[in-house]
């Protein structure tokens, strides 16, 4: 696997009407993605709503994603818990459903040691059956995997890299040092993913891709290349989508913003609720500013 560039964190459509997983709709995006050039699809992820998802989805899911890919791409499953048995045994369901790699999330709520995190992901390296990508967001998880406990999984041969989702730019420069052809550095931060590939970051695991495929694509490009000034012109242009994906949590706004293109219902499973309608004016006024052209790549 070539993992670099844009890597799209998936939503997963549900269909309005009974809240079941909107396949169809899944399907058309996992096609719009591909179309659009981006190098991977991480499925079942936080933006795809893995907390909220029952075993038979999740398996259904990624196994239709494989599918649909048709190779064309990898997927990564997003496999994390909060346990490392669970995770293991999640991990093997995606292996089992065809998935290349998963996507391991640090364990919520629990609050792991230092030494804790090492050795539970060294566990689902090891018994999971797929290649890893560690993933660090302290936001949601409450922990922090600090760049010393990584440098000792890069070592790992099963481990690939990490979805950095810490903006600090000297977290970033202290895990590039890290990075090799073997363990790769991914920002997995949308509003900072250009300043972090400028200085080396070998792509980025994005939710906005979800909504703006190509001019992700292109951003990491420009990036790859050392284009400076058309990174920066095409950065300048995501703002408002970058804004307004934080309008409130993810994937709350890219829900609605995908139901606008015609990607399933708005409306995420709860505890999660639908966009507050105070924020449809900015959060169309976004969509808007991505133009026509990117619009219609979305929905076809």
């Amino acid at each position: 696997m070539d993992l670099s560039g844009s890597l799209c964190a998936l939503a997963t459509p549900f269909r309005p009407d009974d809240d079941a997983v909107d396949f169809d709709a899944f399907g058309r995006l996992v096609d719009a993605q591909v179309d659009a050039g981006t190098r991977a699809l991480v499925v079942a992820g936080s933006t795809g709503e893995a907390a909220a998802l029952d075993d038979a989805e999740f398996e259904r899911l990624v196994a239709f994603a494989v599918e649909r890919a048709a190779r064309r791409v990898p997927v990564i499953a997003g496999t994390g818990l909060s346990s490392t048995r669970k995770t293991i045994a999640q991990t093997r369901r995606a292996a089992a459903a065809g998935a290349d790699a998963a996507l391991v999330v640090v364990p919520a709520y629990v609050r792991p040691t230092q030494e804790g995190m090492l050795r539970h992901f060294s566990e689902v390296a090891v018994q999971g059956g797929l290649p890893v990508m560690l993933y660090n967001v302290p936001g949601r998880t409450a922990s922090d995997l600090l760049p010393a406990t990584v440098a000792r999984l890069a070592a790992h041969g099963n481990i690939i890299g990490i979805k950095e989702a810490v903006a600090d730019p000297g977290r970033m420069q202290d895990l590039l040092a890290l990075r090799s052809d073997a363990f790769r550095v991914y920002s997995g931060d949308d509003p900072t993913a250009a300043r972090a590939m400028l200085a080396g970051a070998d792509g980025v695991v994005s939710v906005a891709a979800n909504v703006a495929p190509a001019p992700f694509v292109a951003l990491c490009a420009a990036c790859r290349a050392g284009d400076r000034a058309t990174a920066a012109a095409l950065d300048a242009r995501l703002q408002p989508l970058y804004a307004a994906l934080s309008l409130e949590p993810n994937p709350i706004p890219v829900k609605w913003l995908l139901a606008r293109l015609g990607f399933g219902s708005a409306t995420p499973r709860l505890p999660l609720t639908p966009l507050d309608g105070t924020h449809h004016a900015a959060a169309a006024a976004a969509l808007a500013a991505l133009g026509p052209v990117e619009a219609t790549a979305a929905v076809g």
